[in-house]
């Protein structure tokens, strides 16, 4: 029997970003009747027996350091095509109402013990959580990928981290942070990005401690999509991949983080890793990342494949890929709130392996599509 006094909440860490309003768009237009749930992988009959908390049953909040107000938000990424502009009016009212439970997040350049910074955004998840009757509530992590950071002994135990939290200004980075609050604040967490958020050994500690479920990273939703497709077609067919290389064009705000090389560096390497997984060998070739402004919210992916078939001929296959990432992003974080909650729920903790489907660089470690989405249906139906 479905549960139809659940309230769950979704707290955004990035929640007047491209993809959280996207998100926050289609799901109140759908509850609306205004969209159809396109995307949504939790809304196929593969999903149906699953009692999942319904989209009429999630509530919106989340940190941001940006002030563009979410309607306002909504606004230009319909100027930008990235959804209709008679949506974004028709739900403009249930925006603003969302707009009201969004906090500051953590300033750049605190120089406060980071734990003082912790307690305040655990604080804010706990005050929503309360004031909206919430029996749970999932944080999301979709904000600005941050460039890899040098692993420090505080990361390795639950101990030293929060020692280190008492006197320090710089124990964690960003997403780590936030994915420590939102633990404290007794929510579950999920990472969309390629940052290092719950990659920490003292923070796997915790959530285990707390009786809690995570999963990551980094939302699968263009060119990684089509290769962990494309790179068991090869294996199998034994076929010898000799190079894979691919370039990425994109504006947006995204584009601009990932202008940065370092930044960039995250992300390349979340590509990069599946890749040799999936063909069982280091692979020549790199993958780039380019801004190009005037894109807008939309990217270009194209990857070049050099493989040899029989007989040892040498053939390439070349794919183009143009999308918006935010309204590819948007359903998947929907489905992962729906099910990250439900394996709450259902009493799961630690690291949701079987949510891999939905990851660039999965926590669990399989890449090959095929596999990752049977694991899942696996999982559900135990669920």
């Amino acid at each position: 029997m479905k549960d139809d006094d659940r309230r769950v909440g979704v707290w955004f860490v990035g929640a007047r970003g491209s993809v959280a309003t996207t998100a926050v768009v289609g799901a109140l237009a759908i509850r609306a009747g205004l969209a159809e749930p396109v995307g949504l992988v939790t809304e196929t009959p593969d999903f149906s027996d699953l009692d999942l908390p319904s989209l009429d049953q999630l509530v919106f909040g989340g940190h941001d350091i940006a002030q563009t107000p979410l309607a306002k938000r909504a606004e230009e990424l319909a100027d930008a095509g990235v959804m209709p502009r008679d949506v974004v009016t028709a739900i403009r009212d249930e925006l603003v109402g969302v707009e009201g439970r969004l906090r500051v997040g953590a300033a750049p350049g605190d120089r406060r013990p980071q734990g003082e910074a912790a307690a305040e955004l655990a604080s804010d998840i706990a005050h929503f959580t309360e004031e909206n009757r919430l029996d749970r509530v999932v944080v999301v992590n979709v904000s600005s990928t941050e460039p890899p950071v040098a692993a420090r002994p505080a990361h390795d135990s639950l101990p030293a981290l929060e020692l280190a939290l008492k006197t320090e200004a710089d124990v964690l980075p960003t997403s780590s942070l936030y994915a420590y609050a939102a633990l404290r604040a007794g929510a579950s967490f999920v990472d969309f990005t390629p940052s290092t958020g719950m990659r920490l050994p003292a923070l796997a500690e915790l959530a285990d401690a707390n009786a809690l479920p995570y999963a990551g990273r980094d939302g699968k939703t263009g060119q990684t999509l089509l290769r962990t497709a494309l790179a068991p077609m090869f294996t199998s067919r034994a076929l010898r991949v000799l190079s894979w290389s691919g370039a990425n064009l994109l504006g947006g705000g995204d584009g601009a983080t990932l202008a940065d090389p370092e930044a960039a560096a995250s992300k390349t390497a979340s590509k990069q890793r599946g890749l040799s997984a999936m063909l069982g060998q280091e692979v020549a070739g790199a993958t780039h990342i380019d801004y190009v402004a005037d894109m807008g919210e939309w990217k270009t992916a194209w990857d070049h494949v050099r493989f040899e078939g029989f007989l040892g001929t040498r053939m390439t296959m070349q794919v183009t890929w143009q999308g918006c990432d935010s309204t590819l992003a948007a359903p998947l974080v929907l489905d992962l709130v729906r099910l990250t909650a439900c394996a709450h729920e259902a009493g799961a903790r630690g690291d949701l392996a079987s949510l891999g489907f939905f990851f660039k660089d999965p926590l669990g470690g399989e890449h090959r599509l095929a596999e990752q989405y049977a694991r899942l249906k696996d999982w559900a139906g135990g669920l």
